[in-house]
């Protein structure tokens, strides 16, 4: 039997009994347990660095001949250092605080009750992703130190690369004397699956968390009958305010767009404020375009820089994740802020500037799950955030905001302590 020939209700259905029972393990193993298990996991993933490439190289010969784009591309390919990468993130999950069983809060009441609030797992988690197969170890790790049982579907273009690393957490997991079906991966690149995985698992699988392109997780949050984590699009900016260092705000835009345009934290629009435009506009885009960039700007822009064509209205609501930015020269800061509003995702927005009240100003007033002062919106990371990893950027408010890493993945109880009082 092929991995496409399955019966896909039997086999998602065997999954999700499989992971509620691994939950409720899981949720009561020690912390050296998990540890142990990440630990093993990294250095299986280093072990194993040859077969890893040998099967990534299979599927990325494989996403060629599909024409995929150059960021799915970028997303799906390992080498040496990616593979270190993810056994250096799972080591450093290892070394984050136990996130289970935590008392996030206590206090007494009058009757003599004592109530903490206590961290708990979610349970059994969904994620479903493309091309990154990093993602599968990344998510896997996070699950694991949080306590949770994680069923892994991987897309299609990554599945021999994203089985081998899953080899690795499982070979962790048997190490540390951890149930392997703690960490579970979807057999089939049946698209079926995904679909019964969103509206008949809700038995066994307590939220669904999509990583990956838009069309993914628009079909994830259209289809699904399970909570959802997870963001649509990346449409990030940076803001160059009047009080901007100039050379600051050229190198800070060029890595924001630059260092990698596939990724959601990549910038895809730039605004400059009106008073600096013809000071800092040619700098920035003569090393946006050495780069190999194309901008687009509006009228104001295409006056300053002669590479620059015609920006559309469609330009300011499009995640380009490749090597094209939209620029736009704005009044001030409040019609900066403004912008960002009508056009953003809610995701990751920066401002360049030395004046600290209008940097506060900014940093309160943009509604985003991640605003920063002077620095490039690809820090828009789990890892950079010190998290260890991310299974990714939340721009919802419900629940995980911003990047999703161990402590993003809890619940919590009330327990409750009394001396025998009853209610009146």
């Amino acid at each position: 039997m092929t991995d496409d020939a399955l019966d896909i209700a039997a086999v998602m259905t065997s999954l999700g009994v499989a992971a509620r029972t691994a939950a409720a393990e899981l949720a009561t193993s020690s912390t050296q347990q998990r540890d142990a298990a990440l630990i093993s996991a990294a250095a299986a993933l280093r072990s194993n660095a040859e077969k890893i490439l040998a099967a990534n190289k299979t599927d990325m010969l494989a996403a060629r001949g599909r024409d995929l784009s150059a960021a799915m591309l970028d997303r799906l390919m390992l080498d040496a250092e990616r593979i270190e990468a993810m056994a250096a993130g799972l080591e450093a999950i290892s070394e984050l605080p136990d996130p289970v069983g935590k008392v996030i809060a206590e206090w007494d009441r009058p009757n003599g009750l004592n109530i903490q609030r206590v961290s708990v797992p979610l349970g059994v988690i969904g994620i479903i992703y493309e091309s990154r197969p990093n993602v599968t170890a990344d998510a896997a790790g996070l699950c694991l130190r949080s306590g949770n049982a994680v069923i892994l579907r991987g897309g299609s273009e990554s599945y021999r690369s994203s089985h081998e690393i899953y080899a690795c957490m499982r070979d962790g997991l048997v190490a540390a004397g951890i149930t392997v079906d703690s960490v579970q991966m979807v057999p089939t690149r049946d698209r079926d699956a995904v679909g019964f995985l969103l509206s008949s698992m809700a038995r066994w699988v307590d939220v669904v968390i999509p990583r990956g392109g838009k069309n993914l997780i628009k079909r994830v949050q259209e289809e699904a009958r399970i909570p959802v984590i997870g963001h649509l699009e990346g449409i990030c900016h940076v803001y160059l305010h009047a009080s901007a260092d100039p050379e600051m705000a050229r190198n800070v835009v060029l890595n924001a767009k630059m260092r990698r345009t596939g990724v959601c934290g990549a910038a895809e629009t730039i605004l400059v404020d009106r008073s600096v435009a013809q000071q800092l506009l040619p700098d920035v885009c003569r090393a946006l375009t050495t780069a190999g960039c194309e901008i687009r700007g509006d009228e104001a822009v295409m006056e300053i820089v002669a590479e620059a064509t015609q920006a559309t209205v469609a330009d300011w609501t499009t995640e380009y994740l490749d090597a094209i930015v939209s620029i736009r020269v704005v009044a001030d800061i409040a019609a900066a802020i403004n912008h960002i509003a009508s056009y953003g995702s809610g995701h990751t927005e920066s401002i360049i500037a030395s004046d600290s009240d209008a940097a506060e100003q900014f940093l309160r007033d943009v509604d985003s799950a991640i605003v920063l002062q002077n620095a490039s919106t690809q820090f828009a990371d789990g890892a950079e955030f010190g998290m260890g990893a991310e299974i990714g950027i939340a721009t919802g408010r419900i629940h995980a905001r911003g990047p999703v890493g161990a402590e993003q993945l809890m619940s919590y109880k009330y327990v409750v302590r009394g001396t025998g009082q009853v209610r009146p």
